[in-house]
Formats: C-alpha cells, structure tokens, sequence
C-alpha cells in the first residue's frame, strides 16, 4: 500500500516491468526506483531542508520523471514547471515556490540567465545533458551525472505532507501554487486508476504536461497499478499517431483541441484496436467530435472528466452513460463528495444552479503562500454536524451547476472571468499586464470568445498608446517573446477607449458583448 507519492514507484521495486518509456530508451519498475533513490539521495547532499522545494524545468524525459519523484523522497516537495512557460513565468513560479534546487537543461538555463537575479534561495542549479562552459562559472551548477548518489536521505515524511506545488493561473494576476500533500496525489491515483479500470496490461500515453494535474495523473495511476507510462512532448498529430501504433497504447487523456486535431487523422486498424480507453478533460468535449471519435474508436470506452487543480479530479462521466447524457459532467469519482449549494451553504434542489463544492481526500491544502485567497477558495464544507469542533474543510469551485433528478451534474458557468484555452485556464490579468508592459496601450481587457476547437480563443481589446493607431503586429511580436503560445491573443481588437462600469473599472461585461456583436457580423 502507498502512502507517499514516491513509494508508487519504490513498491515496485522488484517489478521488472517496463515503468516508462522516452523515445528509444526506458526504465524497468526496479530501475527506475534505484534512479529515484540514487538521485534523492543527490539532492539531499545539496543540503535540501525538510519540504524544500525542487522545481523541473524540462520537457518530458525519464530525468524529468526521476527528478520529480526524487524531490518527495529526499524529503522535499517537487514543483513541475510546464516546459512552454517563457523565463518570467519560470522566475514567478521559483521566486514564489521559494525553490531550492532547480532541475533543467542546458539550453534552458541560457535562456533563464537574467531570471536568475536576486533569487536567494536557489542554492542549486542541475543540468541535464551536460554543463556548458559559460555555466561553469556559476557556484549552484551540478550537471545531473555530478550529484553525489551516495549520500544519507536525512529527512522523512507522512502523507500530510506536503508533496507538490502546482502552478494554475490565478483569476486577479499570476499564477498560484496549489498546494498537494502526498495524501491528495496517492488518493487521486487511486480514484482515477479505479475508474479507469486501469491494470498492469495498461500503456498508457502521458501526452499532456506534468504540470497540468491531468497530465501528472498519467504517471500516478500508470505506476499505482505498475503500467507503463509512455512519454510524449506534443508537436505534430502524426508524431503522436506513429507512437501510439509503436508503442500500443490503450490509454489516452487529452484535452478537447487535441481530441479534434487526432479526430482527423487515420488511425491505423491495429491502433483502433488496442485503444481501450479515451479520456477527456480541460473543457467540454463537443458532441460532433465525441461521435466522431467514438466511430474511429469503436471499441474504446469514452470518459468525460472534470477536475479542479484544487481537488485534482472531482467527476467523471461513465461510459454507460455517454449516450444518454453527454452534456454532463457525471457524477463524483471514488472517495470524494460533490454538493451543489446555495451562497448561504445549504444543499440546492434537483435542477436549481448552485456552486459546486468538492470534499474528500483529493481537497488540497490551499494556495501557497495566500492566505487571503485561500481563504475565500477553501471553506468549511456544508452539513457537518454540530459536535464536530474542528470543520472539515471543502473547497468551493466558483463553478455553476446543477444536478438532475438522478444525481448527474451539467457545468453551467464560471463565476469568475478565467480564459478556458486549449485545456489551460488563463488569467486575463496576465495577458493585460503584459500588453501594459509593451509600451503600446493604454487600456486594455482580454476575454475568451467561445471556439469549437480550442473551448475559448484569448481576444485583446485595447486602446492605442502614442499616434499608432493599431500597432497589431508588434504588440502580437512583443506577447510572443514574452507569453507562451497558448496565452498570446488570436485577436486584438483597438477601440479608442474601453467602456467603464460606474466604478470607473473596465466593464468586462460590456467588452464582452460588443465582441459577441463582431462575431455575429463576421458570420
């Protein structure tokens, strides 16, 4: 039985499975858990303090994998960073963790060298893939190869723990780390591994980032049940094709905008075939594309999922039930509740919207270093009973719902102004302050404007700075230096100035309406 994040692998460390594969290379079960506790036993020999803080900055490769599980069993926590992510989200995301070792590459660290300035509590630096000359000046650099294996792990854990931070964009600026104990990751793995009747005969195809809850999953139920988990950095529809037929893969979880691009391919029959599962998170899957995939994969069972990074997952829809409600959201997954209530906290009625309230094991411990904002997220949950003297505490979406007469949930809204894009939430406040920081506007609102493809495409309205009326293609220059491609708006739109609401703030509403205006005389 698992406890600790890390002992999903060391439990199988008698296991000569296959654990992982990266291109041409892979790891046995027993391989990759000496890997693990070899590397530990390196960052423990940089002095990492008890829950220190290990970021990895990589893209999807065995070290990836090993690094991440090696910061739990040193005794740290790990904190994935998504490999898209440009240098000042990189500095935001170890500035905030406080990280105190830093896994990446050598190219990657070139690319990092003035967000590296005043970061105090970053005392190491590993490469992978060997240290260049110019890194050789820097104090905190190891290459991977030069961590000293042979040290003493000094500290321990419980499952209380914390285990991991991961980054989700915050609705009022940067992203905040969601706090995960060792509890909430190996309760997740289970949940999800039970639904998904994922076994040792699974392959499962880790597609999404490491970073994204979902995508870390793919490595937590694949080494719950001692499957194999199949690393892939996505780049072309055609790439992962070819890798799944190689590797016969049975398991997939994407988000809708791949779905639809991997929809359109033709899948080889043996491929067809051995598909046993396709999952959908990040956004509502369309029904077009659903039945489309259902005709490609005739055999595979389809799960509709829908997850916060505060719970890790919260539903799932049955396969069962596809056909006859595709709309919904489902129902909560194994060893967690899902209530739909009202602002004052009491439970709603069948078919009333509410917000939805997710307790269980897979609730979080908040957000790193925000009391104030945890606060309002993470509250006591509804109906406990009077005698109980310290509250269980939930955490509250800021979804809407509602529930039918047979206990399904339907998504209704946000409460909040969150961009929902290619599976990644996005802070409007990120991509406007970044506009801001160009030079090139004075007033500017981002909104998300729904697409088929994508759940919600980034829109910019902004009005000019200077005497350019509308400098379009240097600011879109200017985001594409700065933002990873998923926030870069697809649209700007300039107006001479933005409406207002009586409190003199930009009334997003009202944006929002006069680009629902230009759409429909687009069309």
């Amino acid at each position: 039985m698992s406890s600790l994040l890390h002992t999903l692998v060391l439990k199988h460390a008698e296991n000569g499975a296959i654990a992982l594969v990266d291109k041409k290379r892979q790891l046995t079960y027993e391989a990759l858990a000496v890997e693990v506790e070899r590397t530990a036993r390196g960052f423990a020999a940089t002095g990492l303090p008890p829950r220190g803080r290990v970021a990895v900055y990589l893209p999807k490769r065995l070290e990836t994998v090993i690094a991440i599980f090696a910061a739990t069993c040193a005794g740290g926590a790990m904190v994935p960073v998504n490999p898209v992510l440009k240098a000042p989200q990189v500095r935001h995301i170890l500035e905030d963790a406080g990280a105190r070792i830093l896994v990446t590459s050598a190219d990657r660290y070139a690319g990092l060298s003035d967000a590296f300035a005043g970061l105090d509590a970053l005392t190491t630096i590993v490469l992978v893939g060997g240290v260049p000359e110019a890194a050789k000046q820097d104090p905190r650099v190891l290459g991977w190869d030069d961590l000293d294996r042979d040290a003493a792990i000094r500290h321990t854990s419980i499952d209380a723990d914390i285990a991991a931070l991961l980054y989700t964009s915050g609705s009022t600026g940067r992203p905040k780390g969601v706090v995960l104990s060792h509890r909430n990751l190996v309760a997740g793995a289970e949940s999800v591994a039970t639904y998904l009747e994922n076994s040792a005969d699974d392959r499962i195809l880790a597609v999404l980032p490491l970073s994204f809850d979902a995508g870390f999953s793919q490595l937590t139920t694949a080494f719950h049940v001692g499957a194999t988990a199949v690393l892939h950095d996505y780049f072309l529809p055609k790439d992962l094709l070819r890798l799944a037929e190689r590797e016969r893969i049975t398991g997939i979880t994407a988000v809708p905008p791949l779905w639809s691009q991997l929809a359109d391919l033709d899948w080889p029959r043996a491929c067809r075939k051995s598909l046993r599962y396709l999952a959908n998170t990040g956004g509502k899957m369309p029904k077009a594309l659903l039945a489309r995939l259902r005709e490609l994969f005739p055999d595979a069972s389809p799960y509709l999922m829908y997850g916060l990074t505060e719970a890790f997952r919260s539903t799932y829809l049955p396969p069962a039930e596809v056909d006859r409600r595709p709309d919904s959201i489902g129902k909560a997954i194994p060893n967690a509740e899902i209530l739909v209530v009202r602002p004052d906290g009491t439970e709603c009625d069948d078919g009333e919207p509410g917000e939805l309230v997710h307790r269980g094991a897979l609730v979080s411990l908040g957000y790193w270093g925000d009391a104030e904002r945890t606060a309002e997220r993470f509250k006591p949950a509804p109906g406990q009973p009077d005698g109980v003297p310290l509250p269980e505490i939930a955490v509250w979406s800021g979804d809407t719902v509602r529930r039918d007469e047979d206990g399904y949930l339907y998504f209704i809204g946000r409460k909040d102004d969150m961009i929902k894009t290619s599976g990644y939430r996005v802070s409007p406040t990120d991509i406007e302050e970044t506009a801001f920081a160009s030079g090139l506007v004075t007033e500017a609102a981002a909104i998300g404007v729904e697409d088929t493809r994508l759940g919600q495409r980034v829109v910019l309205v902004a009005a000019p700075a200077g005497d350019d009326e509308a400098p379009t293609e240097p600011l879109l220059q200017y985001f594409r230096a700065e933002l990873p491609n998923f926030m870069v708006p697809a649209a700007v739109h300039w107006q001479s100035k933005l409406p207002r609401n009586p409190n003199g703030k930009i009334d997003r509403g009202a944006v929002r309406s006069a680009l629902a205006d230009l759409e429909r005389d687009s069309t």
